[in-house]
């Protein structure tokens, strides 16, 4: 009997696991830098508990790879130019990212406003979802960049800069935007993972259809 095609390209369900790749990562990121504003406070409990959330969705990622294995890799010529495409201006957009960031360390630095670093790092990471929402196609990313500016604005507005919990004394805006980004991104990551699964879905159920078909 002969071999009935995949409907999903491997390649969609390997960019959504690039996606949990990313959020993975940046979401444990941002969590370290909230723990850190602790300064001590919950400490090792809150930076296992950031480790062991980001392997799980690493490892969501990974199986989303290991999966698409299973899928067809042939793509159109307009879909590898579109692919190019995209990836270029993804470079650019991450890179313009990068700049904004580095440029901001040292001029908050140097006017003395370093307690800003970490809102103003989480609205440029914000900002450029927003094109990569376009981009990439996926209108969850706008829900993620709005979100992440909106916790920098509003930590900025009704949070203090600094808090003592007993013998502690936290760093708010670091360990709020912090903490809140990576929930914020972990979560996006988690949606990025299931909509993945769902692609595996599709493929599944319409080679099924296929089948019974016959």
């Amino acid at each position: 009997m002969a071999q009935t095609s995949s409907t999903i390209p491997g390649a969609a369900v390997r960019d959504t696991a690039s996606g949990v790749f990313f959020m993975a990562f940046f979401g444990t990121l941002w969590a370290y830098t909230g723990v850190m504003g602790l300064h001590g406070w919950g400490v090792p409990l809150l930076l296992v508990a950031a480790v062991v959330i980001g392997i799980a969705l690493f490892f969501g990622g990974v199986l989303l790879i290991r999966a698409s294995r299973e899928l067809k890799n042939q793509v159109s010529k307009a879909d590898l130019k579109r692919g190019k495409s995209t990836r270029f201006w993804f470079n650019i957009i991450f890179a313009a990212e990068g700049l904004a960031i580095v440029i901001t360390i040292p001029v908050c630095n140097a006017t003395r406003h370093s307690e800003l670093i970490p809102l103003i790092i989480a609205i440029i990471v914000g900002v450029h979802f927003l094109p990569l929402a376009h981009l990439f196609q996926v209108r969850l990313y706008y829900f993620t960049g709005i979100l992440l500016c909106l916790l920098a604005i509003i930590t900025l507005l009704f949070v203090p800069e600094k808090v003592t919990l007993g013998e502690y004394q936290i760093n708010a805006f670091m360990s709020v935007v912090g903490l809140g980004s990576a929930l914020i991104l972990w979560g996006t990551g988690l949606a990025i993972f299931l909509l993945g699964k769902r692609l595996l879905g599709v493929d599944q159920n319409k080679q099924t259809d296929s089948r019974n078909q016959r």
